[in-house]
């Protein structure tokens, strides 16, 4: 059976429910960007909203505007909107620092309540920020040891010393996914807790982390939210757990009572204890504004469209002449696979830049993955199909024709 054609795309797109959705997002004109999972696009709620933080607030009610305008309360009320596509109750959610140090202070605190138990257990080949994270942290508590096996012997490496699992739910580099609710009940029958990094799957995958009973998760906020470069992350306490977890990173804005200015420590109600510092008020508008493009959405829906996008994109690639070149490293299973596909090839770097000077903007996974994400808000179907016929273009480019050097750049 042949693949869609290019007039097929656009009918998708003439009824794709979620089309209207692209006017929210301030898209280059000719650029088909397929890297909204490393780097989210500009909203133009987002750029609405930092103007409005800078000009009418900042600029007219300057420090009344912590009051005023609620940026105390910034970590709470964007924890409830990004709570509500993660499966959180009101409360369990909180919008704070960065992933990695969200990551610590829950891996941290955890260690603090491990009891006897010694062993946090992840996956080897998880981001490297989490890996580095927790090996970190057990330099500093040495009795403290971290174990990272291949995927399919995570079960089997839960034991009775296991106080945390650390995984992260949608994989960087493939895109498979693990089951949230079977790897939180394996681990809970062994006695441990896990806890979820959600950065490549907040925004594009169906979370639900109460109905999984997921004990801790943190994730970013710049890939499939939007929230711009360096946008602040996420964590998520399940409510029974929040008063037992003591932070390691005991800031003033986690404690009690930080308008009383006293020595010791006492920590806040709930999850508001896991506050630290100052918030960077213009980095959580930024994410005001962009959390709005999700306002109203159904997140089946969006998850319907982002395996119809990738699956279209692996038909796509794999029907061309030079295929043979590259080899799917996502499951092909679109239930495994989250809105990311990763394609192998032996000139990967240079490949990739090729593209992006042609307007086709994935990213490079180093040893030899191409990688191109599938951002349902606003890619489109036709977007797809002109991408596979680029890339089809530069892996039937003469040797000769291709650029000999290509320097690597800091970021891939």
């Amino acid at each position: 059976m042949a693949p869609p054609t290019r007039e097929q795309c656009l009918e998708l797109d003439r009824h794709d429910p979620l089309a209207s959705r692209r006017e929210a997002f301030r898209l280059p004109e000719g650029l088909i960007y397929l890297d909204g999972n490393s780097l989210g696009a500009l909203t133009v709620g987002a750029e609405r909203s930092v103007a409005r933080a800078v000009g009418a607030q900042w600029g007219v009610d300057l420090i009344r505007s912590w009051n005023v305008h609620g940026w105390i309360d910034y970590p709470a009320t964007l924890g409830e909107r990004v709570g509500r596509l993660i499966g959180a109750a009101p409360g369990e959610t909180l919008v704070c620092d960065s992933t990695s140090v969200d990551l610590f202070k829950l891996a941290a605190a955890a260690s603090l309540a491990r009891g006897a138990r010694t062993q946090i257990v992840t996956e080897a080949g998880n981001f490297p920020t989490d890996l580095h994270i927790l090996q970190g942290l057990a330099k500093l508590l040495p009795q403290v040891e971290v174990l990272a096996v291949p995927r399919e012997r995570i079960y089997e490496a839960i034991g009775t010393d296991t106080f945390l699992v650390v995984l992260t739910h949608v994989h960087y580099r493939t895109a498979e996914m693990f089951d949230l609710a079977e790897v939180s009940a394996r681990a809970h029958a062994k006695g441990a807790r896990v806890l979820w990094d959600l950065s490549h799957s907040v925004g594009a995958v169906p979370v639900d982390l109460r109905g999984a009973e997921a004990d801790f998760a943190i994730g970013c906020t710049y890939k499939y939210l939007n929230g711009g470069p360096g946008a602040p992350a996420f964590l998520y306490v399940r409510r029974e757990l929040q008063d037992g977890l003591m932070p390691v990173l005991s800031g003033w804005l986690g404690d009690a009572r930080p308008f009383e200015f006293q020595d010791d420590y006492v920590p806040a109600p709930g999850v508001d204890r896991h506050r630290c510092g100052t918030p960077p008020v213009l980095a959580f508008a930024a994410l005001d504004g962009a959390l709005e493009a999700f306002d109203g959405v159904d997140m089946a829906q969006l998850r319907r469209k982002s395996v119809q996008l990738s699956s279209l994109f692996i038909e796509l690639v794999e029907a061309l002449p030079g295929a043979g070149a590259l080899s799917l490293a996502s499951p092909r299973d679109p239930a495994r696979r989250g809105s990311h596909v990763s394609f192998a090839h032996a000139d990967g770097y240079p490949l990739m830049q090729r593209l992006i000077a042609r307007g086709v903007v994935g990213d490079f996974r180093a040893p030899d993955l191409l990688r191109f994400g599938f951002t349902p808000l606003y890619l489109r179907f036709v977007d797809v199909w002109d991408a596979v016929r680029i890339l089809g273009e530069e892996l039937a480019a003469r040797p000769d024709d291709r650029p000999r050097d290509t320097p690597r750049l800091k970021v891939t």
